[in-house]
């Protein structure tokens, strides 16, 4: 092991000096594999971008110092932190995050395509170079938390190729910075990297906006943490027991904790305890003068995920960005094939806040059906429609029937009993702007949406003429 300081990588060291004592600290400290090997692809030791570099130089931060993450998917945000020579964290950069997918609230089942919510533990040997979606690191989904729940899934990643089905993705440019960051941190001997991943900014205004969701008591307990964090903005200790996260706690009397059985009695510094509780106190009252002013209750229903908004109207908004342009390309053997795995029409849709009352007791499926009903009709596309006309025989009857009770939801014609599954428009009537984009495309269109990620299609296209026949 090379014994290095942390001094020597000043971001205002000449860059030659500064890339081989890089090279030469990270095949001695980090490089390594799970089975002790040094990664054989080049993008392992992609640079820290020149802005990045800058970034750092004008916030006096070194490179090889300590890093800490956070995730906001409501926001479509990924903040990277740093530590200071003080121990404390400071900000050093807000990415907007290219592409995520699923709904707020935690992951729970493979396949369900949500990317997870929790504090989160990233290792050397998370790391990634051989990504399909260019550079990658797992983020150690599911944790000690989720498997209590019995939570499943695997290969949960912050990854590049903005395209998503349950990761944090980011471009490819992003993700670089991202990677080179993180491996440099465990050059200066960084063990792990915390990542904080929450449904939103924990601001009175969100709390006091979806305080009726289903997931509440979860994000309460999410934001202990989160308020542990803002308190001291130093890393915060995550133990479970009893089936939710403590922090900075200290089991009494040698005992343990354990996820499944309740907490024991525990020791904590208590100024920090005053400290978070204070600041806990001080949300509460904002959320609660919120809600006498007359903040509804809502839940947040998306087709399927989001991205930042500064990435809307743009080719990353299309077929997965920089992904697109590597469908076709061979990856080496062992490696899956990037896909279009992300739902890229569900971009157009946008997030809708449903009344909390009526999003009670939804399935995922009546819940989408609604956000659509809804959007049509703050749109002005779908009026509430008129009671149907009785036949002239009945009329007598019919105007001396007692109204039904409204119930604020839109009747779906008699016709069509199971059109709450599919309200919204039909890709003929309303065409989403990624279609109308790549329309052009023809069968491109097809193999990019289509069930089949990497299927060939039959193109239909002209002979060339033959040649004359030889004298």
């Amino acid at each position: 092991m090379l014994g290095l300081s942390g001094s020597w990588m000043s971001p205002v060291a000449g860059k030659g000096a500064r890339y081989g004592l890089a090279l030469a600290a990270l095949l001695g400290l980090a490089a390594c594999d799970e089975n002790g090997r040094l990664p054989s692809n080049s993008r392992h030791y992609v640079p820290i971008s020149p802005q990045m570099e800058a970034l750092m130089s004008e916030k006096g931060m070194n490179a090889r110092s300590p890093i800490l993450m956070r995730a906001y998917k409501k926001e479509s945000e990924l903040e990277v932190w740093k530590q200071d020579a003080s121990g404390e964290y400071k900000l050093l950069k807000t990415f907007p995050m290219c592409r995520w997918s699923g709904q707020l609230g935690p992951k729970k089942t493979e396949g369900d395509r949500q990317v997870p919510e929790g504090f989160y533990a990233i290792t050397p040997q998370q790391l990634n170079p051989n990504s399909a979606f260019y550079l990658s690191f797992n983020v150690g989904y599911p944790n000690t938390y989720d498997r209590a729940y019995g939570r499943t899934g695997s290969l949960i990643m912050v990854h590049g190729a903005c395209s998503s089905r349950g990761c944090f993705s980011m471009t490819d440019e992003q993700i670089a910075d991202i990677y080179a960051l993180t491996r440099e941190a465990f050059g200066g001997g960084q063990k792990s990297v915390q990542l904080q991943s929450f449904p939103f900014r924990f601001t009175p205004q969100n709390l006091a906006r979806y305080r009726a969701d289903e997931h509440m008591p979860f994000w309460k307990n999410l934001k202990e943490g989160a308020d542990h964090f803002d308190v001291t903005k130093r890393e915060p200790q995550v133990s479970v027991c009893g089936r939710r996260y403590m922090f900075n706690a200290q089991p009494k009397d040698g005992a343990r904790f354990d996820a499944q059985a309740a907490c024991p009695p525990v020791q904590q510094d208590e100024a920090l305890v005053a400290a978070v509780n204070a600041k806990a106190r001080g949300d509460e009252q904002q959320v609660a003068s919120l809600v006498s002013a007359g903040t509804k209750a809502v839940k947040r229903i998306y087709q399927d995920g989001d991205q930042h908004p500064s990435f809307k109207h743009t080719i990353h908004a299309q077929v997965g960005g920089s992904e697109g342009s590597r469908l076709a390309t061979p990856v080496p053997s062992g490696t899956s094939r990037v896909a279009a795995v992300s739902q890229p029409d569900a971009l157009d849709h946008g997030p809708v806040d449903v009344p909390a009352e009526q999003a009670r007791g939804l399935s995922r499926q009546a819940l989408l059906a609604k956000a659509s009903q809804v959007r049509l009709q703050e749109s002005g596309v779908l009026a509430t429609p008129a009671a149907p006309q009785a036949p002239a025989a009945n009329a007598r009857a019919v105007a001396t029937a007692p109204a039904a009770p409204s119930t604020g939801v839109v009747a779906p014609p008699r016709s069509t009993a199971t059109a709450l599954v599919s309200s919204e428009p039909s890709r003929k009537q309303e065409p989403a702007f990624y279609q109308r984009w790549i329309g052009s495309l023809g069968n491109l269109t097809a193999s990019v949406a289509g069930t089949g990620e990497d299927a060939p299609q039959a193109v239909t296209a002209p002979l060339p003429p033959k040649a004359p026949p030889r004298r």
